[in-house]
């Protein structure tokens, strides 16, 4: 069996946006399917044809995301996940946190040497989405 994993975002109208700043923060390659790129028949719903049908980001980090079709889509909510990012070292992480904080993202939790011994720290980046980062102790 192979399986492959991205996580997925449901963007409240901004994931073209969002998936272009996550592959210029990550590195990769963001790949943004519109709906008025390839009209689909058949669907329960009239999607506008600027909203994102499907975007997906390759690179060193994998996500997948599109526009949310509710009527009144929900902002994201950092109190029901976090996306985990490990570093091989504190300086690499630092500097994930300034590509962040310069961008328009706020620290939620002081990046700093945690009671379990890994250095940890929480950043919610511009679009509301909350990365946690994370450095082994044996690698700080």
């Amino acid at each position: 069996m192979s399986i492959q994993f991205y996580s997925y975002i449901s963007f409240p109208g901004n994931a073209a946006e969002a998936m272009s700043y996550y592959a210029e923060i990550f590195g990769g390659t963001a790949e943004i399917m519109k709906y008025g790129d390839n009209p689909m028949e058949g669907m329960p719903f009239t999607p506008p044809a600027d909203a994102v049908a499907h975007a997906q980001l390759e690179g060193p980090v994998r996500l997948a995301g599109g526009d949310s079709m509710a009527e009144n889509p929900d902002p994201l909510d950092i109190h029901n996940y976090s996306f985990l990012l490990y570093f091989d070292s504190v300086e690499e992480a630092q500097e994930m946190i300034e590509k962040f904080t310069s961008t328009g993202g706020k620290v939620e939790m002081p990046f700093d040497l945690a009671p379990w011994g890994d250095h940890y720290g929480q950043i919610v980046d511009k679009f509301g989405v909350l990365w946690a980062l994370n450095v082994p102790a044996q690698q700080g």
